[in-house]
């Protein structure tokens, strides 16, 4: 388990979805990290959480306190059973969150976890909204760059290109 300043990463537990879901609508009404339009509900969130646990994959939360700072998970790349192999991370950090550590500390332990549930290749898919961030993450965790999809979003009046990241577990 990874810890920073009195801060925890942890499996989420269905007590935490409530905060999980306060710091994605904060990035699906404020800015071009997800192409959602409309933020999934708390019962959206509980299935969501449901699925990965009976598949076994991992879902955490980065805590401090009773604070849920930020989540992570891996779920299925592609619902077809020859990519059962195969996941796709998430990682979100509450406002404020960001440069401590701790997307660090969620993606360190969700490779360990991931590797633990069978996962051999992890991709990530980041939007190119012109902030390195979330790249610099992934290639931090020696992810390579496997492509470029170019124009295949649009939100907030810009059309965005996603780039896809992919790391063997």
């Amino acid at each position: 388990m990874f810890a920073i300043e009195k801060t925890k990463v942890r499996s989420a537990r269905s007590a935490d979805l409530p905060a999980v879901a306060r710091i994605y609508e904060h990035y699906v009404r404020t800015s071009l990290a997800t192409f959602e339009e409309n933020p999934p509900t708390l019962a959206d969130w509980r299935a969501k959480f449901a699925e990965l646990a009976a598949q076994g994959l991992p879902f955490l939360v980065a805590q401090s306190g009773t604070e849920i700072l930020g989540y992570a998970y891996i779920a299925p790349w592609r619902p077809k059973p020859s990519y059962r192999y195969t996941g796709e991370d998430t990682i979100y950090l509450a406002p404020g969150q960001s440069g401590r550590g701790l997307g660090k500390a969620l993606l360190g332990e969700l490779l360990t976890r991931g590797a633990e549930a069978g996962i051999r290749q992890l991709i990530a898919v980041v939007v190119d909204t012109g902030d390195p961030s979330s790249a610099a993450l992934h290639l931090a965790f020696g992810f390579t760059e496997a492509g470029r999809l170019t124009g295949v979003g649009e939100k907030h009046g810009r059309i965005l290109d996603t780039v896809l990241y992919q790391r063997s577990l």
